[in-house]
């Protein structure tokens, strides 16, 4: 763990970003004190609430007095904190029974794969291979989160997805191993894409080296959101011996 982040700084961050991702709006004492099991007093949460803003896990809204969790308090509960879902077994069929049809039409087979990623996510998602092709699907997605609700915020993201050399810097310069990789806010290194993130994986699949990934707000259910990317990644690899 973290040094200086308490058992209770650990419950209290874990719950502000609960309750962020669902309800996109600042987190208040008063609704973790309602809502979360955290023993302590309405004043003692307060009081931990402004250690972690000062620390750099929460920031303060000038619209709200709640708080909201940064860049560093999400990959801190992605790295610390976060259990992964276990992905439904009739999702996990759907997805193998649609790209299958495809496995001797590579680009194809990766279309269908970003499209399926973006349908379960209810995220966009885009892929591209280090030859130069690129496919995203899902840009609607981005109209049900309030971050993409700014136009320049949502051009950026259009514009990142359809940027092959931008997007190769980005998953290149950020890859740390051969699972899934997340990226938040200003690690993405892109203009007004402080509120989004990119969750990727670097995939080989026959002769073809490539990325997949999906981008959505920084708030997005990362616990569902990263083993879905590393599965149709698997399948990717899987698929790899048709071509």
């Amino acid at each position: 763990m973290e040094i200086g982040l308490t058992d209770r700084q650990i419950k209290l961050l874990e719950a502000i970003i609960r309750e962020y991702s669902e309800s996109s709006e600042p987190v208040g004492s008063k609704t973790v004190v309602a809502k979360y099991s955290i023993k302590a007093s309405p004043a003692t949460i307060r009081n931990e609430m402004a250690a972690l803003l000062e620390d750099g896990f929460l920031e303060m809204m000038h619209t709200s007095s709640g708080r909201i969790p940064t860049a560093r308090a999400f990959k801190y509960f992605i790295e610390q904190i976060m259990e992964e879902d276990e992905l439904p077994v009739l999702q996990e069929v759907a997805v193998k029974q649609r790209l299958w049809p495809q496995r001797f039409e590579f680009e194809k087979l990766l279309r269908n794969a970003v499209l399926s990623l973006s349908e379960t996510t209810r995220n966009m998602a885009l892929a591209l291979t280090e030859d130069g092709f690129i496919t995203h699907a899902g840009s609607v997605h981005m109209l049900d989160n309030t971050e993409f609700l700014d136009i320049d915020v949502t051009r950026s993201a259009l514009n990142l997805a359809d940027s092959f050399d931008d997007l190769v810097r980005i998953f290149t310069n950020l890859s740390k191993d051969g699972d899934v990789n997340v990226a938040v806010g200003e690690e993405i290194a892109y203009p007004n894409m402080e509120q989004a993130a990119l969750v990727f994986s670097k995939f080989r699949s026959g002769n073809k080296v490539g990325y997949i990934s999906v981008l959505g707000p920084s708030r997005m259910k990362y616990s569902f959101v990263v083993p879905s990317v590393r599965y149709t990644k698997n399948l990717l690899e899987e698929f790899s011996g048709n071509w």
